[in-house]
């Protein structure tokens, strides 16, 4: 089971005080904004909100999966999910207020300082949120957009 071997990867990382984040600015605001119901480890909290570190960094490989993450921090996400053979039912706030490079930023170190991408997966950029602000949606239409990236999920 890959979402638990994910788990067991950032919790032995936040034990072993790992090395520093590649995107430090990422990690900051992603503690001051997200830890607080995603915890500092993204690994997620039990019956409020789901572990950030195991789809991202697979939705970070494709088109598609990076629109989804680029949509669900700028418009938020509610409804019901599965992540890692749980479901959360929870409402994910928005975060269009921040600069598109910041979030960026978060995003990177979410998939690559916790959810540990692979080296070949590229890192986001700012233009991949400018590209989704001329698209606002709500928070049902990501989450049904992310019914539809997860279906093509090998």
């Amino acid at each position: 089971m890959r979402w638990v071997a994910a788990l067991v990867a950032a919790f032995a990382a936040a034990v072993s005080g790992a090395d520093a984040p590649q995107f430090a600015g990422g990690a900051e605001t992603f503690q001051a904004n997200c830890a607080v119901c995603h915890r500092a480890t993204g690994a997620g909290n039990p019956g409020l909100a789901p572990p950030v570190i195991l789809d991202a960094p697979h939705f970070a490989e494709t088109a598609e999966g990076r629109r989804q993450l680029a949509m669900t921090v700028l418009y938020g996400m509610y409804g019901e999910i599965t992540v890692g053979e749980r479901r959360y039912n929870f409402k994910m706030p928005e975060f269009s207020r921040f600069e598109d490079a910041q979030l960026a930023d978060v995003l990177n170190y979410v998939v690559f300082d916790l959810g540990h991408a692979e080296a070949r997966v590229a890192p986001l950029e700012a233009a991949d949120f400018a590209r989704e602000r001329v698209h606002v949606v709500d928070g049902a239409a990501v989450r049904a957009h992310r019914t539809t990236v997860m279906a093509a999920k090998p």
